[in-house]
């Protein structure tokens, strides 16, 4: 006979503990054992997250998660970082896929082995055009432009088309000058066609680009794909897992939203409008745009080129050369109609600035449209060189200077023979970030590499890769390490107006993280550049990696 008295205390035991399991809440993903990196207000650190349904549902210790969640896929990260997934505040995303077609021309030391490097490339990958990317004169053992003789000797019957790193300058051919209909007689406004004794030397400067460009044969859409699909590989395997692409036609707007919709792409992105008819009569007229992996809400313009091509435009002419102050590729009128359509519809504007007389022309375009306090959060993309007196305007009209800080140590070696003491006002970073507290990071890929470490390192150690210099380049304007993280995270996604669903890892959140091999917050600076990310997850969804349960 069963003794029930006996069996009581082991009932009552065991009832509280299969209570206590039935209590716990099922979620998809328990990330435990790690060290992960929230970036929230207080920069808090956890060990343990629990996530549902694409979002974050708690974090806190091994123990607490453990204790109220339980998952069939539990992720023990022995102690590895974890930090919210990579944000790229301005970069060419499409433009990044479609270039890796072409030939790759940086980091080469003369203009004829760029040639050289052309004519391999082509012979490789023959095509009708020859198109490249990269080159920097900068870089040459004769740091001046060139003339397109060599070309013209090497591609004869095909028209080249190759643009510098900046995609501010390019080189054509004869071949492709003809076919664009250019005499030494043709005048472009915003742009440049150089000359020497009269005669075209192939160069061709900002808006004088287009009109070759134009008539290049546009990419296939099935070669778009690729690319845009391309280009989410290689970005995933970096980190990132948001992207703000900057200047899109609306079919390659309408293409990125095919694909995500369809499942294909994953990057969620927050697409700049180019300033066209096309893009106004399909978006900015019908209001914000936003799907759960788009969002439509800036128009990008520019206001000059670049520094190394010397069409950024400066207040003073360019110390290497007295006669010039750079282009202002397009009218004061023009930029301030797009304006004044971006402000009535509740767009953001987001325009290139290098030189400090593009950033004054727009903060007082801006400022026509925008009251202190103001929280429309319009950006001058760049803001690579900022007279002094407009520093100020910044915080007070609450402008966000979208920067990358990559193009501070690419530049660094030869900005000062453009600027002369005026360096001191270029890429300063500190003093933009204290204006109002926060600013978002970019690379400008493909101007710059993809990996948001690089990024990281050069705003953290003012150095480039090599370590040059050995003190840092203007130290004074370097960021911390907190800063450097929130400004591609957290101030990234604020940047598009994303902070309540992006940027850091907090309940209700995006489950968007990557899992690093080492601490880029611990590790000698030295290093961070070289550490790679082993898992990158978007809205709970492993993208890139591993598996690693």
């Amino acid at each position: 006979m069963v003794n029930r008295a006996k069996l009581l205390p082991i009932v009552l035991t065991v009832i509280p503990f299969i209570m206590s399991c039935n209590s716990k809440q099922k979620v998809d993903l328990i990330v435990k054992n790690a060290r992960i990196y929230s970036v929230d207000s207080a920069f808090s650190v956890y060990q343990s997250m629990a996530i549902d349904n694409g979002k974050i549902v708690a974090l806190g210790t091994d123990e607490e998660i453990e204790k109220s969640y339980t998952s069939k896929s539990i992720y023990r990260l022995g102690g590895k970082p974890v930090y919210p997934g990579f944000i790229d505040a301005h970069c060419h995303f499409l433009g990044y896929g479609l270039s890796l077609r072409n030939a790759s021309l940086s980091g080469i030391g003369s203009w004829q082995r760029v040639v050289e490097k052309l004519v391999e490339h082509h012979h490789n990958f023959p095509s009708q055009w020859v198109l490249g990317r990269g080159w920097n004169q900068n870089e040459w053992d004769v740091k001046e432009f060139p003339t397109n003789e060599l070309l013209d000797n090497a591609f004869p019957d095909n028209p080249v088309l190759i643009t510098r790193i900046d995609g501010h300058a390019a080189i054509a051919n004869t071949k492709a000058l003809e076919m664009a209909g250019f005499s030494p007689d043709t005048v472009v406004a915003g742009g440049t066609l150089m000359k020497v004794n009269g005669k075209l030397t192939g160069v061709l400067i900002d808006n004088a680009i287009d009109l070759v460009r134009r008539i290049v044969p546009e990419a296939t859409l099935n070669e778009k794909e690729t690319a845009l699909l391309t280009a989410q590989r290689n970005c995933f395997a970096v980190g990132l897992t948001s992207v703000s692409d900057a200047g899109l036609d609306l079919n390659d707007v309408l293409l990125i939203d095919e694909m995500q919709r369809r499942g294909d792409l994953q990057m969620q992105i927050n697409a700049m409008l180019a300033p066209t008819d096309e893009n106004f009569e399909h978006f900015v007229q019908k209001g914000i745009h936003s799907t759960p992996y788009l969002t439509v809400r800036t128009i990008k313009l520019f206001a000059d080129g670049a520094l190394g091509s010397r069409g950024a435009l400066l207040l003073e002419p360019y110390s290497d050369a007295k006669g010039t102050q750079g282009l202002q590729v397009e009218t004061r009128q023009r930029l301030t109609e797009i304006c004044q359509k971006a402000f009535d519809a509740g767009y953001q504007v987001a325009t290139h600035c290098i030189g400090d007389a593009a950033v004054r022309l727009m903060l007082d375009i801006y400022e026509q449209f925008l009251t202190p306090g103001n929280d429309l959060r319009w950006r001058i993309e760049h803001a690579q060189i900022v007279h002094p007196d407009d520093l100020p305007r910044f915080g007070r009209l609450k402008i966000i200077p979208s920067v990358q800080t990559t193009h501070a140590t690419s530049d660094m070696i030869w900005a000062a023979d453009r600027l002369g003491k005026r360096i001191k006002n270029a890429y300063i970073y500190r003093d933009l970030l204290n204006q109002n507290g926060w600013l978002p990071n970019g690379s400008d890929f493909p101007i710059e590499h993809i990996n948001p470490l690089y990024g990281f390192y050069a705003g953290v150690a003012r150095k480039n890769l090599e370590g040059f210099p050995d003190q840092g380049f203007q130290t004074e304007n370097a960021l911390s390490r907190e800063q450097a993280l929130k400004a591609m995270t957290i101030w990234a996604a604020k940047a598009s107006f994303e902070e309540l669903s992006k940027g850091s890892l907090e309940p209700g959140k995006n489950a968007d993280f990557v899992v690093m091999e080492d601490d880029i917050m611990a590790e000698p600076i030295e290093r961070v550049p070289y550490i790679n990310a082993q898992l990158t997850f978007i809205k709970g969804k492993k993208v890139f990696g591993a598996l690693i349960e």
